[in-house]
């Protein structure tokens, strides 16, 4: 965790491990960081969400090898792991349910060769099932569009934690 203060004086080379595990895109860890100094967590947070929002091509791709399938389970110790873990903390660990995550994961890499992601926070499997089933339906600019939407909202919702942690 870290204060405001802290974040607007460190060094940047200090932030960087904590800010990529909010998004591993390092041009935009680099924005968030060149925006400094913030004159509230919220600014900082503003600041992130509009930077994600932009991210496309590759930035997107690398973000999202860095998150592990929904429904699998993360074992390392790093901070993205423990995010990882709390985050899909509403995947069942009814063999039914990650069955039916893994046929529909494995459906939507086939489909649209990346892993499926979701902000999982606060979802149900049923939930994450519904959006994942709902997805494959989509077109590739409207999944892109909804993939960016999500490494967004996993972004900002990390970067929270690293000041609230």
């Amino acid at each position: 965790m870290v204060t405001l203060n802290e974040f607007n004086s460190r060094a940047s080379e200090e932030l960087w491990p904590e800010l990529l595990a909010c998004c591993d895109v390092p041009a935009w860890a680099d924005a968030v960081l060149r925006a400094r100094p913030y004159a509230d967590i919220d600014g900082v947070l503003a600041t992130a969400s509009e930077l994600a929002a932009g991210l496309a091509g590759p930035d997107v791709e690398r973000a999202l090898a860095a998150h592990p399938r929904i429904g699998d389970r993360v074992s390392g110790t790093d901070t993205h792991s423990k995010w990882s873990r709390q985050e899909q903390s509403g995947v069942s660990d009814d063999a039914d349910v990650a069955a039916q995550l893994l046929d529909g994961n494995l459906a939507y890499e086939q489909r649209f060769g990346r892993v499926f992601l979701i902000c999982a926070t606060g979802l149900s499997a049923e939930q994450i099932l519904a959006s994942l089933t709902r997805r494959l339906t989509n077109d590739d600019a409207t999944e892109a569009a909804e993939v960016a939407e999500e490494l967004r909202k996993i972004a900002v919702l990390r970067l929270r934690k690293v000041f609230t942690a």
